[in-house]
């Protein structure tokens, strides 16, 4: 626990100086790779569910074996060198930096009154139609992903780097990426990527619960009291068909004073997400730097607790 005090730490330093460098090889990417070549061979035929929950058991285990080996050979030479090495594995698996890079390149266009490149730069980051959204609804699809991955991007990796260090962040990222490719209640995945939603939604369950709550104690509500932003986050925290990422938006549209959710089209066809927060104000371009900050705020006062927590626990180790 103690070294993985100092990694999760270190980890997050990286990415908030460094971020994801376009240029670099990125674990997450082959591990893309690798789901990408195993769902073209797997998702066919019959017994699609039992072939998905196949590829996720192997897909976490590659993962977490080849990390574990890597960490364990950094340390054999050196315990720095180790240390070193393990805070760059785990930063890789978190994306702070890249979260509000990719936000505020929505925000730049929508600053300057060009539209069709903000549409652009949402379309990126969302699975939604974008070619005919407005300000509003652009900045609607931004705040809703800003707000449900500063779990599944920042916090998520953090708890479970704490917990097992890069091996089980690898892990959640793993399994994160499983479900965010392969894990759509449509025709074509349904049944295949019925285990990556699952897992997906176990791992999150804690870090996604204890960020909402992080997110309402970090930062004050701009247009309502505390007590009724907290109504709000157990008022509407279920009503999102995720039963985790509802927790983070929720929170960030109390917060914020905005509704979220809505009618969102995908390739054309209509879904209508329930609607989360009370309309106070309208979104505006200036809601997606507002949400940024409560990433920044979130993700330092989570590393905080983590720390304590850590350090707690260290303590009450040895002491007993």
């Amino acid at each position: 626990m103690g070294n993985h005090l100092i990694v999760i730490m270190f980890a997050f330093l990286i990415d908030f100086v460094i971020g994801d460098p376009p240029a670099l090889p990125h674990p997450v990417r082959w591990i893309g790779s690798g789901i990408s070549l195993m769902e073209k061979r797997l998702n066919q035929g019959n017994f699609r569910k039992w072939k998905g929950m196949v590829m996720v058991f192997l897909i976490i285990s590659v993962a977490f074996l080849i990390t574990s080996f890597l960490v364990w050979f950094f340390y054999r030479i050196h315990p720095m060198i180790g240390i070193i090495v393990e805070s760059v594995m785990i930063a890789t698996t978190i994306a702070q930096k890249g979260l509000k890079e990719a936000a505020l390149e929505i925000y730049q266009p929508l600053k300057n009154g060009e539209m069709a490149e903000a549409r652009l730069k949402l379309s990126y980051i969302v699975g939604r139609d974008t070619h005919n959204l407005e300000e509003g609804e652009i900045v609607r699809g931004t705040v809703e992903t800003v707000s449900e991955n500063i779990s599944d991007g920042v916090t998520a990796p953090l708890f479970w780097g704490l917990i097992g260090g890069a091996p089980l962040a690898f892990m959640y990222r793993a399994i994160n990426t499983c479900d965010s490719m392969v894990g759509y209640k449509n025709e074509k995945y349904l049944e295949f990527g019925w285990a990556s939603a699952k897992f997906d939604d176990l791992v999150n369950w804690i870090p996604s619960r204890l960020t909402a709550f992080l997110i309402l104690l970090g930062n004050k509500p701009i247009n309502m009291s505390r007590k009724r932003a907290w109504r709000i986050l157990f008022r509407d925290a279920l009503r999102h068909p995720s039963p985790n990422s509802g927790w983070l938006e929720s929170a960030v549209a109390a917060l914020l004073g905005v509704q979220l959710g809505g009618v969102n089209y995908y390739k054309g066809i209509i879904s209508n997400r329930a609607k989360m927060g009370d309309s106070i104000v309208p979104l505006i371009k200036e809601h997606i730097l507002l949400t940024n900050t409560i990433l920044l705020r979130t993700s330092l006062l989570f590393l905080i607790v983590l720390l304590i927590g850590g350090v707690l626990f260290e303590l009450a180790t040895t002491w007993f």
